[in-house]
């Protein structure tokens, strides 16, 4: 229930040196609720500023139409010049998945982005790389052949007419040019940090891992002439890291030389991957990688890729937090090596989560939470706590499964375990998100019952919400119920299973699971009975029936095992 979905919107515009002129594209992405503006980076030799900002794909695209438009309102493709390559205004427009999202999406996503553009700003549109209609439109160079100056020709030309938009060059494309719109893997900046000044000894680790390599040479592999194939061209010995390109250069700001990388596609090639590679042809050349510099934001996922690696190549437990996660993937490829590494300012979903915290029950403390349910409003109520005690049922079952995992003399189980305190982990996360959604649950009631009701229109229209509202209140505690269920097997397990010094733990998180259910039970119950649709109401209150005597058999046989282990 609470995959976030997030995409990043990285558009270059063609102008980098009026700054009022980028303020008012910038405001029209800030404007859209649910969108971060992430970095604004003007460049006066390029009279180009790249913008980037992320948020739930529906409002990034929203953002991203909005600023396509401002763009071809203030800027004048006729009067520009800069160093870069550029057909547009809004040169071009790419969507990159984050989380939560994959890459054919974000491609669906950027060609509904291109027509809707196109119909309604009247701006061309070409598409490109996964959104591309023809293969040879992945590269972007071709969907830019000759850039703005060639467009006059391109336009009229059925074979090289934007995908969207074609019509005859006209005043309106004059000014507006063209727009590439695209979607494209994650492309993650790194450097790794070398215990070397020598650029010739990073230059040789970088084309040991990139992935053209180097050219392949007669005689002396470094001073030999290059060889050329029939065609005339390079013959080129690849590295072993495809999606990577890189190379060596001396920082004089750390007094180090770096192997300077970007991984154009993580999926392929992940920065763990790419950090072990790199350590392991700096060795072969006597150099040790001490540490990595992440250039710019990355996604969540890559810390917690790299995290599990390391733990798993310690034969350790991956079923831990996610920030012990996160931290353990710091240490392993030395993230704060050059300076302090701190996550909340680098990775793009918590930059996003702290904007929209807004009071969440969760982040407060034990005894504040304690005493925001105590006080006389009716909210957090017993459906959220309910959810709470399934949140801790899972988390003592994980415990045990993690103390298992690293138990002396049972390292042959430890990846056993290991899948056990994953699992736990999942079912604590998502019974942490039903904690804030059954109050906010219970506020949409509120919210319907506080609704106008002076005409009959209004009537009816407040009845429709308070049935809705009711519906979803009632739903919210039965998914409780049938998450919580599932902890009653990893109690099971850890009491049968787990270390035997952590068994009545294992018991009393059966317990908190059994008062989970029962809980999360009676607020289905008391909530679908309110439904005018009896029909819909009965099947709500006997499936919470069915899981509510379930958890007691369950809870029953949990605790007879450990109170026999412990007379025994």
């Amino acid at each position: 229930m609470n995959n976030q979905r997030i995409v990043e919107c990285v558009p270059n515009f063609s102008e980098g040196r009026d700054m009022s002129i980028i303020q008012q594209i910038t405001d029209c992405i800030k404007s859209v609720d649910g969108v971060r503006l992430l970095d604004v980076d003007p460049g006066e030799a390029t009279n180009r500023t790249v913008v980037t900002f992320v948020g739930e794909p529906e409002a990034v695209c929203q953002a991203a139409f909005l600023a396509v438009g401002k763009a071809g309102e203030l800027i004048d493709m006729r009067q520009h010049h800069g160093a870069h390559p550029r057909m547009g205004a809004t040169d071009v427009l790419p969507l990159i998945p984050v989380s939560g999202i994959t890459l054919e999406e974000c491609a669906a996503l950027a060609r509904q982005l291109a027509e809707r553009i196109a119909k309604e700003h009247h701006i061309p549109c070409y598409c490109y790389e996964a959104a591309a209609y023809r293969e040879e439109r992945r590269n972007l160079a071709v969907c830019r052949t000759g850039e703005y100056e060639a467009l006059h020709d391109r336009m009229g030309d059925p074979d090289q007419a934007p995908d969207y938009g074609a019509r005859p060059f006209d005043e309106g494309v004059a000014r507006t040019g063209c727009t590439a719109v695209g979607a494209r893997d994650f492309l993650i900046a790194v450097n790794f940090n070398l215990n070397t000044t020598s650029t010739r000894r990073a230059n040789a680790i970088a084309f040991d891992v990139r992935e053209k390599g180097r050219p392949k040479r007669e005689g002396n592999p470094i001073t030999g002439k290059p060889m050329k194939d029939a065609a005339g061209n390079t013959i080129m010995l690849p590295g072993t890291l495809k999606s990577t390109k890189a190379i060596g250069w001396f920082i004089d700001e750390y007094g180090i030389a770096q192997v300077s990388m970007n991984i154009t596609n993580i999926n392929v090639t992940p920065l763990h991957v790419a950090f072990d590679e790199v350590c392991r042809c700096a060795q072969n050349r006597g150099i040790r990688v001490t540490g990595t510099e992440i250039v710019g934001l990355i996604p969540k996922r890559t810390l917690i890729e790299a995290g599990r690696y390391f733990l798993e190549k310690q034969h350790r437990s991956t079923g831990i937090p996610e920030r012990d996660i996160i931290d353990i993937a710091i240490r392993s490829m030395g993230l704060s090596d050059l300076k302090p590494f701190k996550p909340e300012e680098k990775v793009i979903e918590y930059m996003l989560e702290a904007d929209q915290k807004n009071g969440l029950l969760v982040d407060l403390s034990v005894k504040g939470f304690a005493e925001e349910t105590s006080r006389e409003s009716p909210a957090p109520g017993g459906g959220t706590i309910a959810a709470y005690m399934g949140a801790l049922g899972a988390a003592l079952g994980t415990m045990v499964a993690n103390l298992s995992s690293h138990k002396a003399g049972w390292d042959d189980r430890w990846d056993t375990f290991s899948h056990y305190a994953d699992k736990g982990q999942a079912l604590e996360k998502e019974l942490l998100h039903l904690v804030d959604e059954d109050t906010q649950a219970f506020n949409r009631i509120m919210a319907a019952f506080g609704m106008p009701k002076s005409s009959d229109e209004e009537k009816a229209a407040r009845s429709a919400a308070i049935q809705s509202a009711t519906l979803y209140a009632a739903q919210v505690p039965l998914q409780t119920m049938r998450t919580a269920i599932e902890v009653f097997p990893l109690c099971r397990a850890m009491a049968q299973e787990g270390n035997p010094n952590s068994i009545t733990d294992a018991g009393v998180g059966a317990l908190a699971a059994r008062a989970a259910v029962l809980g999360a039970g009676m607020n289905v119950c008391i909530n679908a009975s309110s439904l005018k649709d009896k029909e819909q109401a009965q099947a709500l209150i006997q499936e919470a029936k069915t899981l509510m005597a379930q958890a007691q058999t369950e809870e029953q046989d949990i605790t007879q095992y450990v109170m026999g282990k412990l007379e025994a």
